[in-house]
This record gives C-alpha cells, sequence and structure tokens, in this order.
C-alpha cells in the first residue's frame, strides 16, 4: 500500500504540471517585479511575502510570519512552520523572493523579465529559474503529499529571504538571533542548475564569493595622447600589468594563499566520472585553467579568478587621450580550505611584492558567501539519493559543492545543518542575464522527484545523524 500510496503523491504533483497549475501560479510569481538591487523594489519584496509566499503557504497549514530585516534597508525575511509532532524529524527548506536586475531593454523581442511566456519546452521570465520557480517547485510538491496523506509525516520549516541576490544581507544576524526558531534535523533546498537537464542533481555545499575592484587613478582628467603620451603614465596599462600577475596565461592562481588544500583524494572520487559538456552551453576550454586538473575539478574542487568588467576611458566613443584612470570587478570564486579572511590581504600583500601598490583594492558592498561542503557519504546526503533514484530510476549527479554561491553557510555553520541542496534548473538558463528561463520538462520532473522524496521522509525511518 505504501508504493501505491507513494505513486499517487508523485501522479499529483505531475498532474499540478500537467494541467497547468503550475504555469499559473509561476506566472503570478514572476509579475512581482522584486528586485533587491534597484531601492525602488523594496516594497515589492515585502508584498512578494506578505502576499504571494504567505497565502500560499497558510494554504498548506503553515503559521507565517514575516520579520523585519536587521540590517537596515534590507528585505524581509518570511519564516513558516507546519509542526506535526515532536517525534517527528523536522526539514527546513529555504528560497528567496529577489530577483537580479532585470535588465529589461535586452530582452529579445517578444519576452519580458516580469511576464510569464511560454516557448516551446521553456518559460520565460525574471526568477523563473532564480528562485521563484525552484521553491514553488518545493511547495507544490508538498502540497502534493499532504493532498494524498492528508499530512507530511514530519515538521517542515520554510524560509524565504529577499535579499540573496544583493549577498544575503542581514541574514546571518537573523539566524543567530532565531536559531532555536530555525531549529531542525537537515535543511533540503533548492537553487542552482543541474549539471545536466536530464539527470538530477545534488550538491551539499557551494563555493564562496569575494568580489572586488582593482583601480588606478592617477590624476584628474584625461589628456591628450599626442601632447602627453610618452610622459604621462597609462593607468589601464598599469592595471593590465597587475591583473596578469594573479594568475598566468591560461589563468593558474599565482597567488599561494588562493590556492586551497582541500582536493583530497575523496573529493577527486566524487568529481571522477561527472560528465561536464553536455546538451547546454558552450564548449569546454581544455587549455584553460589550472593545467593537473580534471575539468569537474576545476569548476568544484579549486578556486577560480575572474575578471567581470573593465574599464579605463569612454571604450563606447574613445578619444585621443591618456585617461586618468583604470577600473576592473573581479572575483574570486573559492572552495573549501581557502582563507575567507585573508583572501584580500593576500592580494595587497601579492600585489605590492610585484611593484604595484598604487593599485587599489576596493571591496564590493555586497556580502561575502564563505564556501562549505558536506561529504557524499552523509546519512542524508544518501538518503535523498536513494529516494530520487526510486522516482527517476536514475542515480543523481553528487556534488560535494555547487561552483557557485549561496548563503549555505549561514546553514550549515550558524544552524548547524547538514545541508543537501537540490537543484530545479539547468546551466543553460541565463540567470542573471536576459531571456532567463527554466525548461518545462525539468520542472515537471522535479516535481516528482521532491514529492517522492518529501513522501520518503514521511515515511520513514529518517536518517540518524
Amino acid at each position: 500500500m505504501t508504493n501505491v500510496t507513494r505513486d499517487n503523491a508523485i501522479e499529483r504533483a505531475g498532474a499540478y504540471f500537467d494541467d497547468g497549475s503550475f504555469r499559473h501560479d509561476l506566472s503570478d510569481l514572476v509579475a512581482y517585479e522584486s528586485e533587491s538591487q534597484e531601492p525602488s523594489g523594496a516594497a515589492e519584496l515585502a508584498r512578494y511575502l506578505n502576499e504571494a509566499m504567505t497565502t500560499r503557504l497558510a494554504a498548506l497549514g503553515f503559521a507565517c510570519k514575516v520579520y523585519a530585516n536587521p540590517s537596515v534597508g534590507a528585505g524581509p525575511i518570511l519564516i513558516a512552520e507546519r509542526h506535526e509532532g515532536e517525534s517527528l524529524p523536522t526539514v527546513l527548506t529555504y528560497g528567496h523572493g529577489d530577483v537580479i536586475r532585470a535588465q529589461t531593454d535586452q530582452w529579445r523581442a517578444g519576452l519580458h523579465p516580469f511576464r510569464l511566456i511560454e516557448e516551446d519546452d521553456r518559460f520565460y521570465g525574471r526568477g523563473t529559474a532564480d528562485n521563484k520557480g525552484q521553491h514553488l517547485i518545493n511547495m507544490g510538491a508538498l502540497d502534493a503529499v499532504l493532498k494524498v496523506r492528508g499530512a507530511l509525516g514530519f515538521n517542515c520549516k520554510v524560509m524565504i529571504e529577499t535579499g540573496e541576490e544583493m549577498g544575503s544581507p542581514g541574514l546571518t544576524e537573523f539566524c543567530k538571533a532565531n536559531k532555536d526558531t530555525l531549529s531542525a534535523d537537515v535543511l533540503i533546498a533548492s537553487d542552482g542548475p543541474r549539471l545536466q537537464p536530464c539527470t538530477p542533481t545534488i550538491f551539499m555545499g557551494s563555493r564562496g564569493a569575494v568580489s572586488f575592484d582593482l583601480c588606478v587613478e592617477l590624476r584628474d582628467g584625461a589628456h591628450h595622447s599626442g601632447n602627453w603620451g610618452g610622459l604621462l603614465a597609462d593607468p589601464a596599462m598599469i592595471l593590465a600589468h597587475a591583473l596578469a600577475t594573479i594568475t598566468d596565461a591560461r589563468g593558474q592562481i599565482r597567488i599561494p594563499e588562493w590556492r586551497p588544500d582541500s582536493l583530497t583524494d575523496d573529493i577527486r572520487s566524487a568529481l571522477r566520472h561527472l560528465p561536464m559538456e553536455g546538451e547546454v552551453g558552450p564548449s569546454i576550454d581544455k587549455d584553460w585553467g589550472e593545467a593537473s586538473l580534471t575539468p569537474a575539478e576545476r569548476v568544484y574542487g579549486w578556486n577560480s579568478f575572474a575578471i567581470l568588467a573593465m574599464k579605463s576611458g569612454v571604450p563606447e566613443a574613445p578619444v585621443n587621450a591618456i585617461a586618468s584612470q583604470a577600473k576592473a570587478a573581479c572575483q574570486l570564486r573559492y572552495v573549501v580550505g581557502t582563507n575567507q579572511v585573508d583572501i584580500l590581504p593576500a592580494l595587497r600583500r601579492h600585489l605590492d611584492s610585484h611593484g604595484f601598490e598604487i593599485v587599489q583594492i576596493v571591496p564590493h558592498d555586497r556580502g561575502f558567501f564563505d564556501a562549505t561542503r558536506l561529504s557524499p557519504e552523509h546519512p542524508w546526503v544518501q538518503f535523498v539519493s536513494r529516494s530520487i533514484e526510486k522516482t527517476c530510476e536514475k542515480q543523481p549527479h553528487v556534488l560535494p559543492n555547487l561552483a557557485g554561491s549561496l548563503p549555505n553557510d549561514i546553514f550549515a555553520d550558524i544552524l548547524g545543518l547538514p545541508t543537501v541542496w537540490v537543484p530545479h534548473s539547468y546551466r543553460g538558463c541565463s540567470q542573471h542575464a536576459p531571456n532567463e528561463h527554466v525548461l518545462k520538462p525539468v520542472c515537471r520532473d522535479a516535481l516528482t522527484l521532491m514529492a517522492g522524496l518529501f513522501w520518503d521522509i514521511g515515511d520513514g525511518p529518517f536518517p540518524q545523524v
């Protein structure tokens, strides 16, 4: 009988997609212009929680409360709880209702960031992938279990924040102050992409990220290159040479403190057979990055430095003048085994040792996410993996950590939880870019996988840690 009712819950989750209800609900969520990076979006962030989320979760039997963010000016945080029994396990899940800047004028004709557009096997709209669609899928799966079983069979807490795209300001302080409220046995949440669209993915942490500007400011105003060329130092040239000391010509990091010590045999083993090229995305440049590592090790087990943008003068309308300043926006994505506190000091020491004292390091305002990782052998990881395999009859890809960054350090280090993420998007989804979208087959598949997982948690026995 258990298999029959589990199957019914999975069928119910699939029907939620097939009858158009998921599309309708996702369209409603996308319509909230919840840009946390724009001051004008503050009211919309609160409206997303108070209207869209509270209404939906209350209908599932959750008691909801929206909290002011302890960081002044940052978006509010929703905590919802459904308590079914003192002896039952508690699952905390998470999502973020804020989206990256809309970039409205850069979307292709026929699309709009805050209108859900369906084309072939895709739903387009800001937040479809990051992260509205993903937490909607998990709520839809919870609903399917409730409708079939009449109860979850476990306690559930939901956190929806509205500042993740700003580095989750205030979330650390909030979780420290509300540890009892947020106590749980495990975090099971969804963000980021699958490794390949057709195969479910599990990851247990994320790389950290530190973003900063490198600036060279030499004088006020630009000066004619004919009259002053050869007499005035060129800030762009100085900056280019400084940047060239950070990596070699193939992007291998030269700062010793930026080279991690955590690519151990067990992590190499977990990454060994992961496919890095597939149905979507550009071809990998095999001669880029750390030469001694495989592509999977480079992106999931190592650090990467990127120059996100550079500017000197007026690139869109250059003139015959030596610029007064140059700036590069830079980022280090880093894994466990890198000392976050020493990242920028190490860069300062490195630049100074190469004679570039003139180059300023200006940290970005957004917060930093620290690196986290959980062993693939952890009981909760094994439980989730078995459940997913039972539903879709294929083994999921298991990553020690996501290549991108999430506030997972808050759940792992402050709340002390094992963290298991089951992403519902794919790497070609254009998150943080124009034309963001999700794949409809992945959404439907994810609904059924999560319904099976939530059913199995309620069915027990749950992992003993």
